[in-house]
């Protein structure tokens, strides 16, 4: 059996600093098989967000992939450093971002859902880029034959059902593309609140899962992050939130095609 913590919107600079404590002990007394972050581990992306979410990260006891949420580049008011340099600040967890893992029976897959500008207003919203697309597809065709295949993004690609939104560009052809290279799940963040559902696209079934936030910039759900237990071909997705609440099961299936 593996487990993986699958943890997103931290938002060092708005972080829930009892919360992210109470992650890094889970990590250390359960000793899951990887970490998987999906984005948002700044609130405005400054060098001191960037150095304690880096600090943080590395003090995990696990291995770490790190997706990059639309908080982790420059906002509007630094233009010169969204369009020229966005990453620069990143150097502190450069080896962890969009790093695919292989670890036995299941390959974690990168998929960038942020852009630099957008012919929308609203650019916190998701975007998935051709090349990234393609990338992703790629990792997935090469990855060993019978594994559960995980996409890591931060946006969710279609709505969930959530009070946050991702309106994400591209989403639904990412998506279809994604079930029909054999994908079995996205994991996302963006909307702080944890969710696993199926859907069907290209004849096949992909789950939707994401996670909450360890931040205090909480919505429906205390701050939290999700458990993933895989037995085999089947997976299941558990709530767990630093809260009284015991950790449940949020799945609606636990199958991987039906």
């Amino acid at each position: 059996m593996a487990k993986l913590f699958h943890v997103s919107d931290v938002h060092f600079g708005k972080e829930d600093k009892a919360a992210i404590a109470w992650f890094a002990e889970r990590v250390e007394m359960e000793k899951p098989d990887a970490v998987i972050m999906t984005g948002d581990l700044t609130m405005r992306a400054r060098t001191r967000e960037f150095e304690a979410g880096g600090a943080w990260l590395k003090s995990l006891a696990a291995p770490v992939t790190v997706e990059i949420g639309n908080h982790d580049i420059p906002y509007y008011w630094d233009p010169i450093r969204r369009f020229i340099a966005p990453y620069t600040r990143y150097a502190a967890i450069e080896r962890m971002i969009e790093r695919p893992l292989e670890l036995p029976g299941v390959t974690v897959v990168p998929l960038k859902t942020i852009a630099r500008a957008q012919w929308r207003m609203n650019w916190s919203k998701g975007y998935v880029g051709r090349a990234s697309l393609a990338r992703a597809l790629q990792l997935i065709a090469d990855a060993p034959k019978g594994n559960l295949i995980f996409v890591a993004a931060h946006h969710p690609l279609i709505e969930a059902g959530t009070k946050g939104t991702a309106k994400t560009w591209r989403g639904e052809e990412a998506l279809s593309e994604l079930a029909a290279a054999g994908a079995h799940a996205v994991l996302s963040g963006h909307v702080h609140d944890p969710f696993d559902v199926p859907v069907h696209r290209s004849g096949r079934m992909i789950r939707m899962i994401g996670a909450g936030t360890l931040s205090v910039r909480t919505r429906n759900s205390p701050p939290g992050f999700n458990e993933l237990r895989v037995h085999g071909d089947q997976f299941e997705t558990l709530s767990r939130t630093q809260s009284d609440e015991p950790k449940h099961s949020i799945s609606e299936t636990v199958e991987t095609s039906y």
